[in-house]
This record gives C-alpha cells, structure tokens and sequence, in this order.
C-alpha cells in the first residue's frame, strides 16, 4: 500500500510541474515559414510577419515548433497555474492561417465586422490569404489585442 500512495504522490507532483509545450525558443522563423509548401501561403505569412513587426515593434520568435509570435508576457491564474504566452502570434495550417488574438480586445467585434473574410473560434481568427482582409483593420486589431494583455498582465 506504502508503494501506491508514494506512486499516486509522484504522478499529482508530476501533473502540477507540467510544463507549457508551447514557448518561445530560438528555432529560425525563415527557417519555419521556408517549409510552407503553399507559395501563397508562405508569401502571406513573411508578409504578415514583416505587419505585424513593424506594428508592434517586437520581433518575431517562434514559439513551439509551428506558432510565430511577438512579444511575451507572463500569465498566473488563480488556480496557480502559471506561463509565458506571446502577446500575438500566427501560425500557418493546412486550410488557415490562424491568428491569435486575446479573446477580448477594445472595439473587437466592430473591427472583425470590418476585417474581411475570416472564421472566429474563442481567440483564434483564421484567414485562407492575406488578399482577403483589410491590412488596416488587422493592424488595430493587433495594437488594441496587444494592449489588452498588456494592461491584464503588465
């Protein structure tokens, strides 16, 4: 019995040190958006990467092995879990480019009105190309997403 309990301790001390998969790293960005096998897709997301650096100022890093971010901040909930996030980031899939945006941001839903064709899931909003959005839109999108975290999470 002395050997279950000592197990069942060592699995729920194991369970509380999880680490996030997903965290910035020093893997090469042109390296990643290289391997997209699109054109297309990959010319929107070096332009999208050149967008979103210039207007947010930081560059970018990939976080994982397949999400371009910019800029970090550190998260702690109250259950105590806790972490380090981009405070944007991208990433290219088969039929999308998702874009992670905060779930909440100033003037989100009158700016998606505006943004031209995408799909929305909580924080994710996924375009097929970048011919589809206005760029305009997009950068506000970002700036007011942007602060948003920042001003939860300063």
């Amino acid at each position: 019995m002395q050997e279950i309990i000592g197990l069942n301790s060592y699995i729920h001390d194991k369970k509380d040190m999880a680490q996030n998969k997903t965290t910035e790293n020093d893997l090469s960005v042109t390296d990643f958006l290289n391997t997209i096998p699109d054109e297309n897709k990959k010319a929107d997301c070096f332009n999208l990467s050149d967008i979103i650096t210039k207007t947010t100022g930081f560059k970018a890093k990939m976080w994982g092995t397949a999400i371009v971010g910019f800029g970090s901040y550190h998260y702690k909930y109250e259950s105590g879990r806790e972490g380090d996030a981009p405070l944007f980031g991208f990433s290219p899939r088969k039929d999308a480019i998702a874009l992670y945006f905060s779930s909440r941001f100033n003037n989100r839903e009158e700016l998606l009105a505006k943004f031209g064709k995408h799909k929305t899931a909580k924080a994710c909003v996924y375009v097929k190309k970048m011919s589809d959005i206005d760029v305009e839109v997009l950068k506000q999108m970002v700036t007011n997403s942007v602060a948003w975290i920042s001003s939860l999470y300063p």
